[in-house]
């Protein structure tokens, strides 16, 4: 593998989208992608049984009681001592401290279970968006990846991916619909970004240099079981974890 693409993911739950980066990237021998670091916003979170089972050094920000300077400090310092080439947020809920936002411009996405602008917005995570989606009566949800900016949910789309809403769908149901794409779609878009096919332009848009299979070819369909999936799976398939 050539020299490795270091990335810091940010996380404040389970962990499952930091682990299908370790999983389709970081364990790869096809991958020049190394996860360097994990972040955790809190302590006793699953993610951080997750690095530690990959050998992954982790860092626990403090309460945020303690002061917003002091844990932006502590981010900005654990995030300078790991020379991170991309940050990935990965069910992170805290606001990114804008001079971090500033430093790391271009190189920070973050994975939204929406299709943004819709369903975004600071407190719009987790089930609080799927219950929303239901509520609204909206026929399709989806992934969306960014890049970074101040704002909660509002940097530069990156890639979008839709996923139905069924008949009889709860938050939980259509929470797993969607997570099988997150889990993969953010590796690719990662993997993407490490071998240098998509970055953000100093006009604050975001350009793809090699063909994004998005516009004509999207499609929707129930899936096995009715689970229902976005598509072209094979291509999702096919980028996450292997470099294609």
């Amino acid at each position: 593998m050539n020299e490795s693409f270091r990335v810091a993911v940010l996380a404040s739950g389970s962990g499952s989208n930091f682990q299908s980066i370790l999983d389709g990237l970081h364990h790869s021998a096809n991958s020049p992608v190394e996860v360097v670091l994990l972040v955790a916003s809190k302590p006793g979170i699953r993610a951080i049984e997750r690095a530690a089972a990959a050998d992954v050094p982790t860092v626990v920000l403090p309460d945020p009681k303690e002061g917003r300077v002091v844990a932006a400090d502590r981010l900005a310092t654990a995030l300078a001592d790991a020379r991170p080439d991309l940050i990935v947020l990965a069910g992170y809920l805290r606001l990114i401290p804008h001079e971090v936002v500033s430093a790391y411009r271009g190189r920070m996405v973050n994975i939204h279970p929406a299709l943004l602008p819709a369903f975004g917005g600071e407190g719009m995570y987790g089930g609080r968006v799927h219950a929303a989606v239901i509520d609204r009566g909206v026929r399709v949800s989806g992934v969306t990846v960014h890049f970074v900016d101040e704002v909660y949910d509002h940097g530069p789309i990156i890639a979008q991916w839709p996923v139905p809403v069924l008949e009889g769908d709860t938050p939980e149901i259509l929470a797993g619909r969607v997570l099988r794409v997150e889990h993969a779609l953010l590796p690719a878009i990662v993997d993407a970004i490490a071998r240098g096919q998509v970055t953000l332009l100093p006009t604050g848009e975001c350009e793809w240099h090699v063909p994004w299979p998005g516009g004509d070819r999207f499609m929707i369909h129930p899936g096995p079981e009715g689970q229902g999936i976005a598509g072209p799976a094979e291509w999702l398939e096919g980028q996450a974890g292997n470099g294609g």
